[in-house]
């Protein structure tokens, strides 16, 4: 299978980069903070959702501001501890499209997600970050902004997530979705296609746009 785009637009943790280690470390003292059960805790989805809706799950709505702020330097502070690395095809995926024609759209704050990348070295033109929008992942909202910054019509992007609210939000954008089975199994995903990583895949850069296929 080839997919034919204009665009390409990528989640961040779990697609391009994993911090599990220290999401963990910092969620986890970030619950015993606010006196979060484990068992309250574990009903909560918290992959590829704002830190601001999480806590509205969890939290009164008057401290819901503090402790989103407190979760986001608990991130911030944690990225210099190592809880931060390239997954498997991400440098060399990056390196095959020009900069003008890929976003990165995250659920992270801007500044949770500037740190996490350049902690990697990665510098993308255009950053779609949890301040930018009002409603996140599974609504279609950060990746039609994302979308209209690169100038490209939604129908000619790809979106590439790990998690199903990503992958819901991209095919509510209207756009081609693959998916990396790099945080859940492949039957809880549903997308155009299903790979392991960025390492499965090879980018060609074309008059037409970009041409992504399976290695091998």
């Amino acid at each position: 299978m080839t997919i034919h785009a204009q665009a390409v637009l990528f989640d961040n943790d779990g697609t391009l980069v994993s911090s599990l280690a220290s999401v963990d470390r910092c969620w986890t003292r970030w619950a015993g903070e606010y006196g979060i059960t484990a068992e309250e805790f574990a009903r909560i989805e918290l992959h590829g959702r704002p830190a601001a809706e999480i806590a509205a799950d969890l939290l009164p709505a008057e401290i819901v501001p503090q402790a989103v702020a407190r979760i986001e330097d608990l991130e911030v502070d944690d990225v210099p501890n190592g809880g931060v690395h390239l997954l498997p095809g991400t440098r060399g995926f990056l390196d095959s499209l020009p900069g003008d024609r890929w976003a990165v759209v995250t659920s992270a704050t801007r500044r949770l997600a500037e740190a996490r990348l350049d902690a990697v070295g990665i510098l993308p033109k255009t950053l779609v970050a949890a301040d930018d929008i009002t409603r996140g992942k599974p609504d279609p909202e950060p990746y039609l902004l994302a979308a209209r910054a690169l100038g490209v019509d939604p129908a000619h992007c790809v979106v590439f997530e790990d998690a199903p609210a990503g992958l819901t939000a991209g095919r509510a954008a209207g756009m081609t979705t693959v998916a990396l089975t790099t945080t859940h199994q492949a039957h809880e995903l549903h997308a155009d296609l299903v790979v392991e990583n960025l390492s499965a895949l090879s980018a060609l850069v074309t008059e037409q746009g970009v041409e992504i296929s399976p290695r091998g």
